[in-house]
């Protein structure tokens, strides 16, 4: 059996090259089964693999298969079992994490925007680099020397 990809399906559709459709159940999950006017038979894929596209739910393959211009088809849930089905993340638990993360880099941009603000407005006069880092070493160097006395 060939693979048909959502285009490739829409294609086929549109110039009358499908002669018919199954949704066929199979475990926990339904294929859409594809049968051309040339005598190939062919199932629904996903979009970048040959692996069938699988729909936990009958109602969202139809709507698929009507986007496509597919209305008439077939329906068989003879090897369907709905204890198999794979337990799905609801979107709207997925969508609050989106959010949170979207507001929480909101708030690190206002804040990160508001010391910049706050840096730039500062009237003391600026440090230049080597001097910063004569500091920073002067430091590290009596930092280093306090630990080797308590060791």
């Amino acid at each position: 059996m060939r693979s048909m990809t959502l285009e490739q399906l829409r294609t086929a559709s549109e110039t009358g090259g499908v002669s018919s459709v199954t949704l066929k159940g199979q475990g926990g999950a339904f294929l859409a089964q594809i049968n051309t006017r040339s005598g190939v038979a062919a199932i629904l894929t996903k979009a970048r693999s040959s692996e069938p596209r699988r729909f936990g739910n009958p109602a969202a393959a139809l709507n698929v298969l009507r986007e496509v211009g597919i209305t008439i088809g077939q329906f068989d849930a003879s090897e369907w079992n709905p204890d198999e089905r794979e337990p799905v993340a609801r979107s709207s638990d997925n969508r609050a994490k989106a959010l949170h993360k979207a507001h929480e880099a909101a708030a690190y941009n206002e804040r990160l925007a508001a010391e910049i603000q706050e840096a730039i407005d500062d009237p003391r006069p600026g440090i230049p680099h080597d001097e910063v880092m004569a500091r920073m070493d002067a430091r590290i160097v009596r930092h280093k020397a306090a630990g080797a006395k308590r060791a």
